[in-house]
């Protein structure tokens, strides 16, 4: 319990929750005017604190990931950010105004954050510094093929046979139960019979399938028995730790829309940063594994989280909207269907190479280059 609960584990916990607590009382405070050096000091304050507390994350996810192994850790870490970001999401739709497009937004921002920057930095990075990285093919064909089908049905299927942008009533239905039965049909077969396909490559292929399966479930049962006060304490102090940076890049949103006008900015950069800021325990992880040189928790971290978003979001808001009454506006505009549907085909075309390179990264982060070009047009 000692070795968990650190000195510096306790203070960045204090200072997030003891941040959020303050932003919250001082809002009346805030609500009005800010000169200028007083908002942009604000803004600055609370990235500081979520830099600091994403460290705590970090740290956590790691030591989770090398005593449970893969996917186990690193499937801790994407669902507890996930998670809170789709309560956070749900809590904007519940509350008052109408938020039709908040889902749509959320998720768009995040895949490209996740396909392009992220992915691309932990290639370049990876590529750079081990001129061999091999990735579990099986596995991450498995993460794509949900990806796409996933991707689709939020953003582009909406577009073709909803009403304006948005399922109707009768489509949201099937599409929110089949959204359950295939993101639940892949957790089970990810951390069970088909857990080997997300581990680390063994040798020049991939070790797999189902035969590896048995030995990684008694793996995991033995650490567990072996090690349980210490997993549930670190998953403990991971929640703990990253609520606070959800929390306050939401909280945040405010003041960087202010900030963002006043430099006459895109509204759409707001969504952007607000993802970026989420996802920065989970960027900062995956781009580690890459210096590290593993390969397949980089793609366990990345490709893992996206596909929790979408396979979590997606029926959320659909059932939010469907009990009350309100229009969830899914379907994207064609630059966006562009990039996104380039992005997966780079995506396919980069991990079905025996080997990632650098060379791969480059190629990603230019299309999310392409993506910020997008926004400021």
């Amino acid at each position: 319990m000692r070795s968990v609960l650190t000195p510096a584990v306790v203070f960045r916990i204090v200072l997030g929750w003891a941040a959020f607590l303050a932003l919250t009382l001082a809002q009346p405070l805030l609500a009005g005017y800010l000169p200028t050096p007083v908002l942009f000091l604000v803004l600055a304050a609370i990235v500081a604190v979520i830099i600091v507390c994403a460290g705590g994350v970090v740290t956590q996810a790691e030591h989770l990931a090398h005593r449970l192994g893969d996917p186990y850790g690193t499937l801790v870490l994407t669902l507890s950010i996930v998670l809170i970001e789709v309560i956070l999401i749900s809590a904007v739709m519940l509350g008052p105004g109408e938020h039709a497009t908040i889902a749509r937004d959320s998720v768009m921002a995040a895949t490209m954050i996740v396909l392009t920057l992220v992915i691309g930095a932990a290639l370049l990075v990876g590529g750079l510094r081990h001129n061999t990285l091999r990735v579990n093919r099986t596995g991450v064909s498995s993460y794509l093929s949900l990806l796409v089908v996933l991707i689709a049905v939020a953003f582009a299927f909406p577009a073709v046979i909803g009403e304006g942008g948005a399922y109707t009533a009768g489509q949201a239905v099937p599409i929110l139960v089949l959204t359950i039965l295939l993101y639940a049909f892949f957790l089970v077969r990810q951390t069970g019979a088909q857990s080997a396909d997300f581990q680390e490559v063994v040798g020049a292929e991939a070790t797999g399938g189902a035969a590896g399966a048995p030995a990684a479930r008694e793996s995991i049962g033995n650490v567990l028995r072996a090690h349980r006060a210490e997993v549930i304490t670190r998953v403990l102090v991971l929640l703990v730790t990253v609520a606070p940076i959800v929390l306050l890049s939401h909280d945040m949103a405010v003041f960087l829309d202010d900030a963002l006008d006043r430099l006459g900015a895109p509204v759409a950069l707001s969504g952007i940063i607000i993802a970026l800021i989420v996802f920065l325990p989970e960027a900062i992880t995956t781009v580690r594994a890459a210096w590290l040189g593993e390969a397949q928790r980089v793609t366990n971290l990345a490709h893992g989280a996206l596909v929790s978003c979408v396979g979590l979001t997606l029926p959320v808001v659909l059932a939010i909207g469907l009990f009350t009454g309100q229009t969830v506006v899914l379907a994207e505009s064609p630059v966006n269907l562009l990039l996104l549907g380039v992005s997966l085909l780079l995506s396919l075309t980069t991990f079905s190479a025996r080997r990632v390179t650098a060379l791969h990264g480059a190629a990603h982060l230019f299309v999310f280059v392409l993506y910020g070009l997008s926004v400021f047009s």
